[in-house]
């Protein structure tokens, strides 16, 4: 089974995924979308097996930093997309895809139900 994991390298809760997935033997693949970038297919993609509202992180400063516009379309799917491409900042991580399916986010019991 491909396990990709992707997130930002520095982000504490990504960093939490990663000893997990190392500790219990998972195998996996990183890619850093701040690097590596995300596509508009990957997005759209997740979007199939998560809402929106899981995907597009509205609690960080990254999304409280942006102006009324750029929030108003960011309620549509489209505008969200392309908010998350310029700005992968705005995605909620870690994002996990392994065996067709997505998860979003980390908890410890989450990743022992799939592994």
């Amino acid at each position: 089974m491909t396990v990709l994991l992707y997130g930002i390298p520095n982000c504490d809760t990504v960093k939490k995924a990663r000893t997990w997935l190392t500790d219990n033997g998972v195998d996996y693949t990183f890619h850093d979308f701040k690097k590596q970038g995300v596509s508009e297919a990957l997005l759209r993609g997740w979007l199939a097996h998560v809402p929106l509202a899981t995907l597009l992180n509205k609690k960080g400063t990254t999304y409280r930093a942006l102006s009324d516009a750029e929030k108003a379309s960011a309620e549509s799917e489209a505008g969200a997309i392309a908010l998350m491409q310029q700005s992968p900042s705005l995605i909620k991580r870690p994002v996990l895809a392994s065996g067709g399916k997505v998860e979003v986010g980390f908890k410890p019991e989450q990743y022992s139900g799939i592994f």
